[in-house]
């Protein structure tokens, strides 16, 4: 059969093609639907991609893009030779893995125990109370933050009339900042990452549950047996994605809340290379520099989600993305 295919090669190409064409005319609905955002992401994501040229040229606004004189790896060198790279670098992968880990499990834990709350009105309630805080900006939540740990804030008032303690300086102390930013993180991020996997929890095939009752299993081994065995797809998934932010931080949540417009004490914690970044642009003003960073951040960031993503189809090729 396949040697009388091969002889009509222009006969199988031309089949092949009008099959393609019916698909497409069949799906066109949905081709319309996928265009705006097809569209959007092409503007947004890939045409851009031109300004990576940047990282590689002295650009001079008079000259352009184009005509700016190359400078080849120039610009990478005068940020790995300063002593800020190994700081920032260290900080925005340092924080990103607790965030991703800590906030991950904590949504986990959340999502089950939300999928045990039978009273509808309840649940609605929880969920609204643990989404609310991922609307609000990191502005809004670095004026709460201020409001909580300034000298006359009150945590230092609770703590100076309940145990007689001396206010803590938490805004010249560099080295409470990575509990108070993981702390701030989980509280902001639980109810979205809670929302997806109850998702997941909720696309459960309740038979599961009643089949595990009858044959007398308890409730930890319900969710340990069947709730995450059976949600492990979207745990993978979820963590292999955010493994591509491990070098990219979030701006606002490193600026705003360690106010570092006007506090540079506690750099040596929370400046990442976002907000490394943005610094060189304000003060230096070199947008070569601040492209070969972003460079650097993307690069790794696209080896580091290729990388998890291997050894994750190697150890279950059905949790990998592709």
């Amino acid at each position: 059969m396949s040697e009388s295919l091969n002889e009509y090669p222009p006969l199988v190409a031309k089949r092949g093609r009008g099959m393609l064409r019916r698909r497409f005319r069949m799906q066109s609905e949905l081709h319309i639907m996928a265009l705006p955002v097809v569209l959007i992401l092409i503007l947004y994501n890939y045409i851009p991609m031109f300004g990576l040229v940047i990282a590689f040229k002295r650009l001079q606004v008079n000259l352009g893009i184009l005509r700016s004189p190359w400078v080849g790896f120039q610009n990478f060198r005068f940020f790995f030779s300063s002593p800020d790279a190994w700081r920032v670098t260290r900080n925005t992968v340092g924080m990103n893995f607790l965030f991703i880990f800590t906030t991950n499990f904590s949504a986990l834990i959340l999502a089950l125990a939300m999928n045990e709350v039978r009273r509808r009105g309840i649940l609605k309630f929880y969920q609204t109370i643990y989404f609310l805080p991922y609307f609000l900006s990191w502005v809004v939540v670095g004026f709460m933050l201020y409001g909580m740990l300034n000298r006359f804030g009150l945590v230092n008032a609770f703590l100076t009339r309940t145990f007689g303690i001396e206010p803590i300086r938490f805004y010249d102390t560099p080295g409470y900042w990575p509990v108070i930013l993981l702390l701030v993180r989980i509280w902001k991020g639980i109810g979205y990452a809670s929302v997806v996997y109850y998702a997941g929890l909720m696309a459960i095939d309740p038979g599961f549950y009643e089949a595990a009752r009858i044959d007398g299993a308890t409730k930890f081994q319900e969710i340990t047996k069947i709730s995450i065995p059976l949600i492990s797809p979207i745990i993978a998934m979820l963590i292999i994605l955010a493994f591509g932010h491990v070098f990219r931080g979030d701006f606002g949540m490193f600026w705003h809340l360690p106010r570092l417009d006007r506090n540079g004490i506690l750099k040596p914690t929370v400046d990442i290379i976002d907000t490394y970044v943005y610094n060189s642009l304000r003060i230096i003003g070199d947008i070569g520099i601040a492209s070969a960073v972003n460079f650097y951040q993307a690069f790794v960031g696209l080896v580091l989600v290729l990388t998890v993503n291997r050894i994750t189809r190697g150890i279950s090729a059905e949790h990998a993305l592709y």
